[in-house]
């Protein structure tokens, strides 16, 4: 059982954002921002390629109704879902990262890549 599952069953205590009978946000435990909350199905997927497009549509709304009630609605905000190994995934249950209250940075997208090889991946493409 991963620990969205025990977070949703009421097993382990989580800060509310947010909550309907499909989905729940929280505040990350670890943010990587001022504002960083996690948005969650209650239905099991994965990862975004395991979720149904008709859920989807309902968790876009929830999400977008998320960002309202944190007020990231008015000066913007990135949303991010880790995919598999190379994308980053820890937990294998599909979630969201909602990150705002700043103005973001993208940094070192490829931790194992050279400042020397990215300016080389630059120059290629341009």
């Amino acid at each position: 059982m991963t620990v969205f599952e025990k977070i949703i069953k009421g097993d382990l205590p989580c800060n509310k954002v947010l909550e309907n009978d499909k989905f729940l946000a929280f505040h990350d435990i670890s943010p990587k921002a001022p504002i960083h909350v996690l948005a969650i199905p209650k239905k099991f997927a994965k990862d975004f390629q395991e979720i149904l497009p008709q859920d989807m549509a309902e968790y876009t709304a929830f999400i977008q109704e998320v960002t309202k009630v944190l007020g990231l609605d008015k000066n913007g905000y990135r949303i991010i879902s880790n995919i598999g190994v190379d994308g980053g995934q820890e937990i294998p249950y599909l979630h969201f990262h909602i990150l705002g209250g700043t103005k973001l940075r993208w940094d070192n997208l490829a931790q194992n890549v050279s400042e020397q090889e990215r300016l080389e991946e630059t120059k290629k493409s341009l």
